[in-house]
């Protein structure tokens, strides 16, 4: 009974052993290496292999069906190989795994969008961003010609009638803060992104999802690379200096990206009217070290430091403005200087958890410090005269007769230190048709404020606003502040997809709380975004999201235009209404993709402001209501073929109504005889029209000489002060047109055969040389208006202050 027994156990084993295979074989990289701890699993099972140092694995599989076999890595792109093996059968499968990269580098280069991407989500190909002729970096040269942009010296864009100060920005999932005090784009350092580390960008200009912050415009969401290999890029211009590292161990555990940057404006601040010594000095240092320890677990470390220094000693500055037949001219001759000091510092730390192939927790901790001097002492004396317009003249174009002499003085002592911390958990669960993400903040802001500054104007004699019993200042704000707050936030989102794969709708639902201790406010934003793929259409995608999104107050907001703060201050909050549409379709055998937007903001709680160049003044209360609607048109693709272009075209409106502003009528007793309440007005951002055009082309059968071609058009915008009232004749700025124009020539490829032999080529992969022409028609554009007040005759003056001109660049880029 016994020997049956065992005959029985032996046959049993024999026919299960029979029934199964067994695949081997080796998972590469793109450059040939060996990836260690790569996954192989079976799509019907959770569990799997992983390889071992030298890549290779061995995984036993059923037999006699077909079967599903998957093989991922952390930084690749999961690739699927269908099998049916025989009983018993070894067979040899090698593997070479694709980067997340360069397969997202593939999607767009097509055209194509992510499905599961709802709201205004555009995705920006990160190869082309250096190519954008233009005196910014290339992801701000992208964004700012696809939504406008009216000031070449900064990296901030506004978006559909939004401010520079509500655009969030993350990497790698940490959200990023800019400096405090910047008052110009001449201060203005190098943005926090940088070009060369970047894979992946993902902009989304309104509706966006439940997981992003509270901000109401705009999403900048990058991803840095995962290197898989040594690899680095140097550049070098007249406008500065970059140099970025990546590399990888050769198990892939260890990855690191280093990038260092250096911008001096002093070449492209000489082409502005005010002359000058200017001496800016701009130097950013990234790095983000990321480590493995074995599929589940993964950390990285981010850091930034950005150190900004500018120094100015103005001489003289001459303005010509007017009509043909009325021209004015206004000289100023300088004393005194300007010294700024803004130093950033950033540091992230990041602990990713994979419990099994479907949870994924995250644990980030970062602090944000800024500390930040503003000073200057700058006196002005100006002679405003009229100029000789008659042709026949011989002094055409020379001043005629003074109109007025005057000096304004402005002096400065700013000082501004910033701390924030932040702790948050970021998790995401794979349900199969759902997706649920959820996340949890907490952070905390301490500011010390020292703000002391004044602006004197003297007309004839005569100090302005004129008093002959009080010296009176034009401006003067001197106030204190030194303060901590904390805010919590997290949401809640479910991602899902109804309907089948050729006819479907995906689904984002989700909604975000945020608190302040600061001033106790409660915030819910429901959000919900929608797509949906018509059926036997796999070129066309209908789109539409509709959420509320709140911003609460940063320091900017709080501070009035008399330095004042309002620790009670709300958040301003905004309702958004998007519906969408774009098609897929190829020109010839070129992929394009047009898209068309339709959007509207409700806007409640909102804090009035004024533009200072490039720094926003606020009036600290939550005194104005308003809206905006508007409608965006844009076409990508290759234009020319393997070459990436596209048109913005964009049409829109914002208005805002200050709910205690009022015009008083006095009869002639001074009693008040009528009031009026003069209702909405225009935003400071309303700019009506933009158009942004972005075009690229080679010459014919050889594609090493390129050229590139960058033209903006944005229509003028209100220009408000703190002082005067938003009601009444509103003046707006000139039209905003800019053209910059690239020429670029390959020097040296990898690919060629005839590449030179020398050691120092051999370990280049490309020389490009590069010919700028920024402002190419060499346009005057105006940025803001300084006004001129003559005690004599009592007239005021709007004198433009305007951008750079015509200016030549020169670049060398050196990938290795």
């Amino acid at each position: 009974m016994r020997h049956l027994l065992a005959l029985l156990l032996i046959f049993v084993a024999g026919v299960v052993n029979g029934q199964t295979a067994f695949v081997s074989g080796i998972v590469k990289n793109e450059s040939g290496r060996p990836i260690e701890l790569a996954t192989i699993s079976l799509s019907s099972e959770p569990n799997g292999t992983n390889t071992d140092p030298k890549g290779s694995y061995r995984i036993e599989v059923p037999a006699d069906k077909r079967i599903v076999l998957n093989f991922s890595f952390v930084t690749s792109e999961t690739q699927k190989v269908s099998l049916k093996l025989k009983a018993g059968e070894e067979h040899k499968l090698d593997i070479v795994l694709k980067s997340r990269a360069n397969s997202m580098k593939e999607v767009v280069k097509r055209g194509q969008k992510t499905a599961n991407e709802a709201g205004s989500v555009y995705i920006l190909d990160p190869k082309h961003l250096n190519e954008i002729a233009g005196p910014g970096e290339g992801l701000v040269s992208a964004i700012k010609s696809l939504v406008g942009s009216r000031n070449e010296l900064t990296s901030q864009y506004t978006v559909r009638g939004g401010n520079y100060d509500e655009n969030l920005v993350y990497v790698n999932d940490f959200e990023i803060y800019r400096p405090f005090l910047v008052r110009s784009g001449q201060q203005e350092g190098l943005s926090f992104v940088n070009s060369d580390l970047v894979s992946n960008v993902n902009f989304s200009l309104g509706g966006f999802q439940a997981k992003y912050g509270d901000k109401m415009s705009s999403v900048l969401d990058v991803t840095y690379k995962r290197p898989t290999g040594f690899a680095g890029t140097a550049m070098l211009s007249l406008l500065g200096a970059n140099l970025s590292l990546e590399g990888a161990s050769k198990n892939q555990k260890f990855t690191y990206l280093v990038g260092l940057r250096q911008k001096s404006n002093q070449y492209f601040l000489q082409s502005q009217a005010t002359k000058g010594v200017y001496n800016p000095s701009f130097t950013d240092f990234q790095a983000d070290i990321n480590y493995r320890f074995n599929p589940r677990w993964e950390l990285e470390m981010i850091g930034n430091y950005a150190r900004n220094r500018f120094s100015l000693t103005p001489e003289e500055s001459v303005t010509t403005f007017g009509v043909i037949d009325q021209a004015y001219q206004l000289r100023v001759f300088y004393n005194g200087g300007e010294i700024d000091q803004f130093d950033t510092r950033f540091g992230g730390l990041s602990l990713t958890h994979r419990p099994s192939d479907r949870l994924k927790l995250k644990l980030l901790v970062s602090g944000f410090q800024s500390n930040e001097k503003e000073t200057y002492d700058i006196s002005g004396e100006y002679l405003l005269g009229a100029l000789e317009t008659d042709l026949g003249k011989s002094n055409f174009g020379q001043i005629k007769y003074a109109i007025g002499t005057g000096i304004i003085q402005n002096f400065a002592r700013n000082y501004l230190k910033v701390n924030t911390g932040t702790v948050a958990h970021r998790g995401s669960y794979d349900l199969g048709k759902h997706t649920l993400l959820w996340g949890i903040d907490a952070s905390t802001t301490q500011i010390d404020d020292r703000l002391h500054q004044w602006q004197r104007r003297d007309s004839a004699g005569y100090t302005q606003p004129y008093n002959p019993d009080v010296l009176t200042m034009q401006s003067y704000l001197d106030s204190k502040a030194d303060f901590t707050y904390a805010r919590y936030s997290g949401f809640l989102q479910d991602n899902f997809k109804l309907g089948s794969d050729t006819n479907y709708v995906n689904i984002s639902a989700g909604v975000r709380f945020l608190y302040s201790n600061l001033n106790q406010e409660l915030d819910i934003s429901p959000r919900l975004q929608a797509t949906y793929r018509p059926k036997g259409r796999k070129d066309v995608l209908l789109k539409a999201a509709i959420g509320m999104y709140v911003q609460p107050p940063m320091y900017r907001e709080m501070r009035a235009f008399d330095g004042s703060l309002n620790y009670q201050l709300k958040s301003q909050k905004s309702m958004h209404y998007l519906l969408g549409a774009e098609q897929n379709f190829k020109w010839g055998d070129r992929p394009l993709r047009v898209t068309l937007e339709g959007y509207y903001k409700n806007l409640t709680d909102l804090v009035p402001y004024v533009y200072e160049d490039v720094r926003i003044r606020y009036s600290g209360r939550n005194n104005s209501n308003g809206y905006a609607y508007g409608a965006e048109l844009r076409l990508y693709g290759d234009l020319v073929k393997d070459a990436t272009s596209w048109v913005s075209i964009g049409l829109m409106k914002s208005e805002e109504d200050l709910t205690d502003d009022k015009v008083v009528f006095k009869d002639q007793q001074g009693q008040d005889s009528a009031i009026i309440y003069p209702g909405y007005s225009p935003r400071p951002t309303d700019q009506r029209v933009m158009v942004g055009v972005f075009l690229q082309d080679y010459l014919p059968h050889n594609k090493n000489f390129k050229v590139n071609l960058n033209l903006l058009y944005a229509s003028g915008i209100p220009f408000y002060t703190p002082e005067n009232s938003r009601y009444g004749q509103i003046i707006r700025l000139p039209d905003y047109k800019r053209v910059d124009i690239g020429f670029s020539a390959l020097l040296l490829d990898a690919a060629r055969k005839e590449r030179p032999r020398y050691s120092f080529f051999s370990n280049l992969k490309s020389v490009w040389a590069s010919l700028e022409v920024f402002n190419l028609l060499g346009i005057q554009n105006t940025l803001s208006y300084s006004y001129i007040q003559d005690q004599t005759s009592g007239k005021g003056f709007a004198v433009p202050n305007r951008l750079t001109s015509r200016l030549l660049n020169v670049k060398l880029i050196v990938r290795f």
